[in-house]
């Protein structure tokens, strides 16, 4: 009896559970991959991969291993567990603020706030009947509508300009549209200016908002996706993440260097192709106030794999200091994109002077033929 009194003590975490060793081993490995995804996380171009990671995973593992490290009575794993837990919770895009911000959104304005749209319309209806997709834009009633991919996909990292420009307006009659760099902009507020930008793959366009038509200037993102789409056995697959974390930061300085430089109270939304688990996302902090947390959702999605895989948010709506959003909320695309479609409610803040739209900025004239092509063995498939 006393032989096996040492033997429980001894095997005290194995006592619980059989086997329970292998909790500290699977929480150690997990620390390990955490500590090299902290330390490499937007600083090596590689780590763009390993990011790709549904950002749950981030809070699911170690919470899974944190229950499992206690019923094998095996402490030194439920420390590794509960730390690598409470490091990792940023990077799994959990908001436990909506929660609370969900239920006191601040109220519109008097006269109203405006309704916007962001949608990434994966290729412009490239695989979907037009009819349905025409019909689901139009039946979303913004104001303004941010979206991307005006073009279709040859599947090879090329990407071919369309011309769908009379059905638009047909579609919108009192819509303006701006198009450039395969997005577009569509607006019923008057356009004050479209505005040249340092990011390629960024639109803005200035709007004169209701009521003593003060500027609000939106930024119509859309930033290249990290890889292609083809063997990862290839070195071309690697070559080409390695050019696009170069492209992805490029447009990430441009993009910040132009928020920076708008006078006006600015709405930045669109398809960023970075979650929060990506090192890019402490770029986007950078940008503006993210608008998510509005959303009431602790988990907020709004992409998809494959059908029923909804894990990764890549589509982000912020605004700089003057503007305020009232509503934010993902709307289910209905099959017609794997984007969830962002929709929000915005206003300026304590009307004041009207500001003049910067003198110094250079004009787009409407039309397809400003679409600015990118690089076509760099564009990203899938984009």
């Amino acid at each position: 009896m006393r032989t096996a009194g040492v033997l429980a003590a001894d095997g005290g975490a194995n006592a619980a559970w059989p086997g329970g060793g292998w909790v500290l081993w699977a929480a150690g490995a997990w620390a390990v991959f955490l500590a090299a995804h902290l330390v490499l996380n937007g600083r090596w171009w590689f780590w763009l991969l390993p990011s790709l990671l549904p950002p749950p995973v981030f809070v699911a593992l170690p919470g899974l291993l944190l229950p499992l490290s206690w019923a094998t009575g095996d402490l030194t794993a439920a420390v590794v567990a509960g730390a690598a837990l409470a490091l990792g919770a940023r990077q799994s895009g959990l908001v436990p603020g909506a929660l609370v911000r969900g239920k006191r959104r601040p109220p519109p304005p008097p006269d109203g706030a405006v309704r916007v749209v962001s949608w990434n319309t994966q290729h412009w209806c490239q695989s979907t009947d037009p009819e349905p997709f025409y019909a689901f834009l139009r039946g979303l009633d913004a104001d303004v509508y941010l979206l991307q991919e005006y073009h279709h996909d040859e599947f090879d990292g090329t990407y071919r300009l369309i011309d769908d420009e009379r059905r638009l307006r047909e579609t919108f009659p009192g819509h303006r549209a701006v198009i450039a760099r395969g997005l577009i902009t569509l607006s019923r507020l008057p356009v004050a200016a479209t505005v040249e930008t340092a990011a390629r793959r960024t639109l803005r366009v200035d709007l004169e908002m209701p009521g003593d038509g003060r500027i609000l200037a939106t930024f119509n993102v859309h930033i290249p996706v990290q890889l292609r789409l083809i063997s990862p056995l290839r070195t071309d697959f690697y070559r080409a993440v390695r050019t696009r974390a170069a492209d992805r930061a490029r447009e990430y300085r441009g993009l910040l260097g132009d928020v920076a430089g708008c006078p006006h109270p600015a709405l930045i939304a669109g398809d960023f192709n970075t979650t929060a688990a990506i090192g890019d996302a402490r770029r986007i902090a950078r940008l503006g106030s993210d608008a998510v947390a509005l959303s009431g959702r602790l988990c907020p999605t709004s992409w998809q794999a494959r059908p029923g895989l909804r894990w990764w948010r890549l589509d982000w709506v912020l605004t700089t200091p003057g503007a305020r959003v009232h509503r934010y909320r993902f709307r289910d695309p209905r099959g017609l994109s794997d984007h969830s479609v962002q929709e929000v409610s915005v206003s300026l803040a304590e009307p004041g002077h009207r500001t003049l739209a910067d003198h110094r900025s250079r004009h787009h004239d409407e039309g397809t033929h400003h679409a600015l092509p990118l690089p076509g063995k760099d564009r990203p498939a899938g984009q």
